[in-house]
């Protein structure tokens, strides 16, 4: 069995041995392990990954019991077993059709179980992959009533995490915080930058020289949420509007798919405002 620990505590001696004993004494062998202490909150995070002739449960039960002197927030899972994803959508496809195409290659190891509209124009391509869609609009009036069914979606789906891929909604106070540090976000652009609406015509007249796009974790406060990965392009004064949408939108959902795959395979730590991120 190939198995995921994550950790999470206040910096100390001894945790990194007493990590290496854990998984010894459950039978186990590290194939992979990756650390670092936040030189200003004072904490460590870890990740091992390692081979046990042993069971997940009796693996979780050495590990809690060889660590809980530290007082750690640690998570053990079979890596074997994909994380399951709720997609979210509104008409915009270049990014969902990329996490699509990477599901389908087997190079994005998780599970998309449904997708979620407020509109459905992107019906037919979802359920062309062989996936369920729901359509759920969204009005002021309805607001509250579509994000319970979201919730109960997430239960019932048994969803590890939410991604929005351009799914043009905000989403309320309540429902980021039941979901928090499970919802992932691609905007339009290198936080902070050119909120509201039409930002790649007002990097255009400003004359920007770089564009880029941002994954974060969706928190109460818009747009202003942990940021997972980051990438820009360069262009100059002869791109059109349009031909900043264009690269925008390449940007944007190969940022959005390398941020799934890290939230997939555990190595995305979020440490007050800021993320700590395992490559």
């Amino acid at each position: 069995m190939n198995l995921i620990a994550t950790l999470q505590c206040a910096d100390q001696p001894g945790i990194v041995h007493a990590m290496t004993s854990s998984v010894l004494a459950a039978e186990g062998n590290i194939i992979e392990n990756q650390q670092f202490t936040d030189p200003v909150t004072n904490t460590f995070v870890m990740r091992t990954r390692f081979e046990t002739n042993s069971s997940l449960e009796k693996a979780r039960e050495v590990l809690v019991d060889g660590l809980a002197k530290f007082n750690p927030v640690l998570n053990l899972r079979d890596n074997a077993t994909p994380k399951r994803a709720l997609v979210m959508v509104t008409k915009e496809s270049h990014c969902l059709r990329d996490l699509l195409y990477l599901l389908e290659l087997g190079e994005l190891p998780i599970e998309i179980p449904l997708v979620v509209g407020n509109h459905d124009e992107l019906k037919s391509l979802v359920e062309s992959h062989g996936i369920k869609f729901k359509h759920l609009p969204v009005s002021a009036d309805s607001k509250v009533e579509a994000e319970k069914e979201l919730l109960s979606i997430v239960g019932s789906e048994k969803i590890d995490f939410v991604v929005l891929a351009r799914y043009m909604q905000i989403l309320s106070p309540s429902f980021c915080s039941q979901l928090s540090n499970r919802i992932i976000n691609i905007h339009h652009s290198f936080l902070p930058g050119f909120k509201g609406a039409k930002p790649y015509h007002q990097a255009h007249e400003k004359g920007v020289k770089i564009i880029g796009a941002t994954a974060h974790f969706v928190t109460e406060d818009l747009d202003e949420g942990p940021i997972i990965e980051q990438d820009v392009a360069h262009v100059t004064h002869a791109s059109s509007p349009e031909q900043l949408i264009a690269i925008g939108r390449d940007i944007e959902r190969r940022v959005l798919a390398k941020a799934v795959r890290l939230f997939a395979e555990d190595r995305i730590f979020v440490v007050g405002n800021r993320t700590v991120v395992f490559n």
